[in-house]
C-alpha cells in the first residue's frame, strides 16, 4: 500500500480490480470509480487470483462479487486471507444478500457495496475509505515489525509490553535479552545471507516458545532479541531449544549465544529500565565460556548502582579536585646503581562516600560513557604542574608520563591542548611523556601514526604502553613513531618461572634494540625479576620493587634520596 501511495504522489492513480461474472455489472461499477481510479477486470475468481498475484505490489483494492463460476468469491476471499502477501489488499464484497455479510467478514472482507449500484457517491466514499484505512494499517505494520524476522521493532515492543502490564498487572513476567556472540564475524566469514539465516532461525524459535507462553518478542538490534515472557523456571532448556534448531539448520557451523534475564519484572520500574538490567546480565557473559545465560541479581544491582553513582559524581569530583594524582617512579638500571629517571601519573579518587577508589573501578566506566577525556585533561594539567613544582624546588626535571586514550587521539585539538598545558607551566614538550597503548595503534593505525608524528615533531616523547598485549606486526612496529617500548606487566610477572615468557621478553628487548629505542618494564616486584631484566638489557624499570604509586610528598623523598646518592 505504501507503493500505491507513492503512485498517487507521483500523479498516478491507484489500481482497483473489479471481479464479477456479469459484464453489465462490471462496466457499470467501472464507470462509477474510474473518475478516481485505474480499473482492471476479471470474470471469475480464478482469473482474479491470477491478476492479483501478478499485480500484488500495485493493486490497492478488489471489488468482489460472491456468486461466480470456476471459483466463487468466498473461495477467493479465503485464499487471500491465508496469504500474508495478499491479505494486505482490502476487499469490498458486492452482494445483494444481507446474510452473506457475516461469512464475508469472517473471511477478511473490509466492507460491502449493495446491489444494485444506484448511489455512486456512496460507492466512491466506501472505496476511498477502505483504501485509506488499508494504507494506514500498512504503514503502521511496516514500522511495527522487523522486515527480516517479522518480530516487533523495539519501539512497538515496548508499547505492547506497557499495554500488557496495564491489562495484566498481576502477571509474573520476565525480561529477557538474547545476543549472538561476535555476529559481525559471522557475517564477515560466511556472508550476510548466512547471517540472516541465523537471525531468522532464532526468531522462529522465539515464536515457537511464545506459542506456549504468554509474551512478546522483538529484534532490538542486528544481533539482539528482547522477550517479555511469562516467568520461566528453566532457561537452560529454552537456550538448548534455540541452539538445537541452529545446529539442525546450519550443521557444523558453531553459533554462540548468551542470554540475560531479569526475573519477576518489577512493574514499578519502567519497562526499558527492566530490559537494561537484563542487558547488563547478558553483557556480563561477554568473556564467559562456562555458561550461556545468567540471572540479574542483587550483586549486579548493587554494582550497577555503584557505577551509576560514580558516573554521576564525576563532574563534581573534578571540580572539587577529589581526583588525586599519584606518581610511580621509573628507574634507569643501565648503570651500576639505579637512577630515578621519570614517573608515571596514576589517578586515584578520594570519593567522599566510598573513600579512596582505584582506577579499575571508574576508568573503564568513563571510557564507555565518553567521560575519560575530561579525566585525562585533568591529569595532564596536574602532571605538568607537578613537573614545574619539582623543577622549581629541586632544580631538576623529572618527566612525567600521562595516558593519552583512544578518544583523545581523535580530538582535532589534541596537539594544541597539550602544547598549551606544557607552555602554561613553563615547560618544554620534551619534559612531558605521552603513553599510548599498543592496541590504540592497531585500531586505526594511519590516523594515529599521523597524530603521533605531529606530537613528536612538537618535541613530545611517546611511549608505547602495554607492548606485547596487542597484535602489532613487525612491519607495523618498524613504522611506528615511538620513543620507548613499555612491556606489558603480564610478561614480567612470569619471567622467572616461565621460559616462554622469558624468551618473549628477550625478543621484545632485542626488537627495541634494533629500533634503537629504550625498553621500560612495568610491574617489577622482586629482586629476581630486577636482576633478570637487567641481564637481558632492559633500560628502565617501574614497579613495587622500587616503589608503589605515591602522592607528591612521598615522591619528594625519592627525589631527595636520588639527589643525595648522586
Amino acid at each position: 500500500m505504501a507503493e500505491a501511495a507513492r503512485f498517487e504522489r507521483d500523479g498516478i492513480k491507484r489500481l482497483v480490480l473489479i471481479v464479477d461474472d456479469e459484464h453489465v455489472n462490471r462496466r457499470l461499477l467501472g464507470k462509477i470509480i474510474e473518475k478516481e481510479y485505474d480499473v482492471i477486470y476479471a470474470e471469475d475468481g480464478q482469473e482474479a487470483l491470477d491478476l492479483i498475484k501478478k499485480r500484488e505490489k500495485t493493486l490497492s483494492m478488489v471489488l468482489l462479487d460472491l456468486i461466480m463460476p470456476k471459483m466463487d468469491g468466498y473461495e477467493l476471499l479465503a485464499l487471500l486471507h491465508d496469504d500474508p502477501n495478499l491479505s494486505r489488499i482490502p476487499v469490498i464484497v458486492l452482494t445483494s444478500e444481507r446474510t452473506a455479510e457475516v461469512k464475508s467478514l469472517q473471511l477478511g472482507a473490509a466492507d460491502f457495496i449493495p446491489k444494485p449500484y444506484d448511489m455512486p457517491e456512496v460507492i466512491l466514499a466506501r472505496v476511498r475509505r477502505s483504501i485509506e484505512l488499508a494504507e494506514d494499517n500498512s504503514i503502521i505494520s511496516a514500522t511495527e515489525n522487523d522486515t527480516l524476522t517479522g518480530l516487533y521493532t523495539k519501539d512497538f515492543f515496548f508499547q505492547h509490553a506497557r499495554r500488557h502490564d496495564q491489562y495484566y498487572p498481576e502477571a509474573e513476567m520476565d525480561a529477557l535479552v538474547l545476543n549472538v556472540n561476535r555476529f559481525h564475524l559471522i557475517n564477515e566469514l560466511h556472508g550476510r545471507l548466512f547471517g540472516d539465516s541465523v537471525i531468522t532461525c532464532i526468531a522462529g524459535q522465539l515464536n515457537r516458545i511464545l506459542d506456549s507462553n504468554d509474551g512478546i518478542a522483538c529484534r532490538c538490534d542486528a544481533d539482539t532479541f528482547y522477550m517479555y515472557i511469562s516467568h520461566q523456571e528453566n532457561y537452560e532448556a529454552m537456550m538448548n531449544q534455540i541452539v538445537t534448531a541452529l545446529i539442525e539448520l546450519l550443521g557444523h557451523q558453531r553459533i554462540s549465544l548468551r542470554m540475560g534475564v531479569y526475573q519477576h519484572s518489577d512493574k514499578k520500574t519502567d519497562i526499558e529500565e527492566r530490559f537494561d538490567r537484563a542487558n547488563l546480565a547478558c553483557n556480563s557473559l561477554r568473556s564467559s565460556y562456562k555458561t550461556s545465560f545468567t540471572i540479574y541479581d542483587d550483586v549486579m544491582h548493587e554494582r550497577e548502582l555503584y557505577s551509576e553513582k560514580l558516573i554521576g559524581d564525576m563532574d563534581t569530583g573534578v571540580e572539587q579536585r577529589q581526583f588525586k594524582v599519584y606518581f610511580q617512579p621509573k628507574y634507569n638500571i643501565k648503570g651500576d646503581t639505579p637512577v630515578l629517571a621519570s614517573a608515571e601519573a596514576l589517578i586515584r579518587w578520594d570519593h567522599p562516600e566510598y573513600g579512596l577508589v582505584g582506577p579499575g573501578s571508574f576508568v573503564p566506566l568513563f571510557e564507555k560513557n565518553g567521560l575519560v577525556q575530561k579525566l585525562d585533561h585533568y591529569v595532564w594539567k596536574e602532571a605538568a604542574a607537578q613537573i614545574k613544582r619539582w623543577k622549581d624546588k629541586y632544580g631538576v626535571t623529572i618527566p612525567i608520563s600521562v595516558n593519552v586514550s583512544r578518544i583523545d587521539i581523535y580530538d582535532p585539538d589534541l596537539e594544541k591542548k597539550l602544547l598549551d598545558i606544557v607552555h602554561s607551566n613553563g615547560l618544554e614538550p620534551n619534559e612531558y611523556l605521552l603513553e599510548i597503548t599498543e592496541s590504540a595503534y592497531t585500531d586505526n593505525s594511519e590516523q594515529i601514526i599521523e597524530t603521533v608524528k605531529k606530537l613528536r615533531e612538537d618535541g613530545f616523547r611517546v611511549e608505547m604502553d602495554d607492548f606485547g598485549a596487542g597484535y602489532s606486526s613487525l612491519n607495523m612496529l618498524a613504522a611506528l613513531p615511538i620513543d620507548a617500548l613499555k612491556l606489558d606487566m603480564l610478561f614480567i610477572r612470569k619471567i622467572c618461572d616461565d621460559d616462554k615468557d622469558l624468551k618473549m621478553v628477550q625478543l621484545m628487548i632485542d626488537i627495541a634494540g634494533f629500533l634503537k629505542i629504550p625498553v621500560i618494564a612495568e610491574g617489577v616486584e622482586t629482586r629476581e625479576q630486577y636482576e633478570l631484566l637487567k641481564k637481558l638489557g632492559c633500560d628502565l624499570i617501574q614497579g613495587y620493587y622500587f616503589s608503589k604509586p605515591v602522592p607528591e610528598d612521598e615522591f619528594n623523598k625519592l627525589i631527595e634520596e636520588s639527589l643525595n646518592n648522586n
